[in-house]
């Protein structure tokens, strides 16, 4: 503590009592303490301090910094808590809110009129008086908190108002009245621009938020010339910082040119090139097409343009559609830069798998009867209220034009609601109304109360579901899932076999279909190598190894720019497939049943 130069004070850090004090100084001391003041009942500053008598005087210690002071009066204190120097020293372990909360009870005493502290003096605030005498001698005091009227909010004030955290006095003070005015105001706004609800949901919304409550009252929003100008360059800017710190991991680890082509209301081809890593995923630019024939070499120079911007030596993989014109690119790609792999976009193939399945006469003749099902229900609202009012009644999900998985979702919900429905027709409800006489619903009903109907479903959902499931896992950014796929389609002819007892004749529609589209598309060196390097899949007791599999990794071991040392990587991939060295473990063994591939 900086104890010279401060008039009488004194700090010691861990405060002891004189050998020499008495008894009935001790008691004294006991006495001494500030419940029988009036200050002492009411000002802020004793929360934060302690209070001993030594004869005649004060020995004030601080609760944050545990040092102790001797002589002055409360104020005093609070100026050691508010970091005003130039009569006592600053503490250094007090928290940003307290000492923005002192900052504001000095202020407020020097803005008081001398006649209105003199008459609460007389009226018994002793302290207060000596806080008078201590702000009229203190002329550093006064320049500082002078100065602080100005501009010292932003510097003394922390932003406390992010969720979890600490919320400070005020916002405590002011009630759920104001919180609720604060959101009615928010909400006026939000709903007279027709802002989309879910735009609440973006992370940057709480984060601007905590910025305006940290500037207090009075802060003005931008004009918009700023939205437009100022502001917008001032974001382009701080993006682009951060796409050149992306560039670094990129390095470090390599990453995937992705390529999204899509048409927009005006009927524009527009392609959108994305560049991930395992820290994210970072949008390039956007390129208009319209005018472009899009054929293979055309593509190829679009696709080289974005590698040489991203660093030739940092790509590693492209990820685009599997149209033919994408595939003669990829190609074209991996000829000019033999390090860098193409492979087709696992999510969408998935899809078209999911369309060929469904395309079938059978599945499209379920799907059919389906739609005819949930056309009529939500066609007519006496009978949805009917099936509203049922117990735990939920919606029954509609096929979209678009997404081929919802066809086979529509099957799963509506043998969730298979009972709902049967009541409902077998019901007087239903029976006594004209609708149910009508030919629609003589065949809608007929639909419902047919077994063979509800059994087909139920194949077609067990035969869906397990590449829906790997639908969510590459579609989804939880984690990266090029290691599962491989192990995934497996999976879905392993169970479709399983659910017709492996009869040939019963199964082989279905695995005609996923081979076609596995060995055309998505059976990838970097596929077969990602699932060998996959810990949680390759010490699996379920794990199969083929020749295939090494031989895919082997290939891709073999490019210099992936492996400078091929002799040491075949050695090392030898190692982690045998379980040697610390792969044998039983920690190591664990771990790898959960630890994701790549985090590490």
């Amino acid at each position: 503590m900086d104890a010279q130069g401060q008039g009488d004070s004194s700090a010691t850090p861990n405060p002891t009592p004189n050998s020499a004090t008495t008894e009935s100084s001790q008691k004294q001391t006991t006495e001494a303490e500030p419940s029988s003041g009036l200050r002492g009942k009411t000002d802020p500053g004793w929360e934060h301090f302690a209070l001993k008598k030594e004869g005649k005087t004060n020995v004030y210690t601080c609760l944050h910094c545990l040092c102790s002071y001797r002589g002055g009066g409360i104020n005093r204190m609070k100026q050691h808590l508010a970091g005003v120097t130039g009569n006592i020293a600053s503490c250094k372990k007090v928290s940003h809110d307290v000492r923005h909360k002192m900052l504001e009870s000095l202020n407020e005493v020097r803005q008081k009129k001398p006649d209105t502290i003199l008459d609460e003096a007389y009226n018994g605030g002793g302290e207060v008086e000596q806080d008078v005498q201590e702000i009229e001698t203190s002329s550093q005091s006064k320049t500082i908190l002078g100065k602080r009227k100005c501009n010292a909010l932003q510097s003394y004030f922390a932003p406390r108002t992010t969720p979890g955290s600490q919320p400070s006095l005020k916002s405590v003070l002011r009630g759920k009245e104001a919180h609720q005015k604060a959101k009615k105001a928010l909400a006026r706004w939000w709903y007279n621009s027709c802002i989309p609800f879910n735009a609440c949901q973006t992370p940057y919304f709480q984060e601007a938020l905590d910025a305006v409550a940290a500037v207090g009252p009075g802060f003005k929003a931008p004009n918009f010339h700023e939205l437009r100008v100022n502001l917008l360059g001032d974001v382009k800017k701080d993006c682009e910082l951060l796409v050149e710190s992306q560039r670094k991991e990129w390095a470090a680890t390599g990453c995937t040119i992705m390529a999204d082509g899509w048409t927009d209301q005006r009927q524009r081809t527009l392609i959108n090139f994305l560049v991930y890593c395992p820290t994210g995923l970072t949008f390039v630019k956007s390129v208009d097409a319209s005018d472009v024939v899009k054929d293979a070499k055309n593509l190829f120079n679009l696709f080289s343009e974005v590698i040489e911007w991203v660093g030739p030596d940092n790509v590693v993989h492209v990820v685009t559609d599997n149209a033919a014109n994408y595939v003669a690119a990829g190609k074209l790609i991996h000829e000019k830069y033999e390090h860098i792999f193409w492979s087709p976009c696992a999510a969408h193939c998935i899809n078209l798998l999911l369309k060929d399945i469904g395309s079938m006469p059978h599945v499209a003749d379920l799907a059919s009867k389906a739609s005819k099902i949930t056309v009529f229900v939500y066609n007519h609202m006496v009978f949805l209220s009917w099936l509203r009012k049922r117990k735990d009644w939920k919606e029954i999900v509609r096929p979209g034009p678009t997404r081929f998985a919802t066809t086979f979702i529509t099957l799963k919900s509506l043998c969730d609601h298979k009972q709902d429905l049967q009541a409902l027709v077998i019901d007087k409800h239903f029976t006594n109304h004209k609708l149910a006489k009508t030919a629609v619903g003589k065949v809608v009903s007929a639909i419902i109360m047919d077994n063979k109907f509800w059994n087909d479903c139920l194949v077609m959902v067990k035969v869906a579901a397990p590449i829906i499931h790997l639908l969510r896992i590459v579609d989804s950014d939880e984690r990266p899932s090029m290691g599962y796929v491989y192990e995934g389609m497996r999976r879905i002819k392993k169970s479709i076999k399983e659910l017709y007892k492996r009869k040939k004749h019963l199964y082989k529609p279905y695995t005609n279909i996923i081979n076609a589209r596995w060995d055309k598309h998505l059976k990838r060196e970097l596929h077969a190598s990602a699932y060998f390097l996959n810990p949680a899949l390759i010490y699996d007791e379920n794990f199969k190894e083929k020749s295939s599999i090494s031989e895919s990794l082997v290939d891709v071991l073999e490019v210099k720019s992936i492996c400078p040392n091929l002799s040491r990587g075949l050695k090392e991939m030898t190692i982690y497939q045998e379980r040697k060295g610390s792969f044998s473990r039983p920690s190591a063994l664990e771990v790898a049943k959960t630890t994701r591939p790549g985090k590490y």
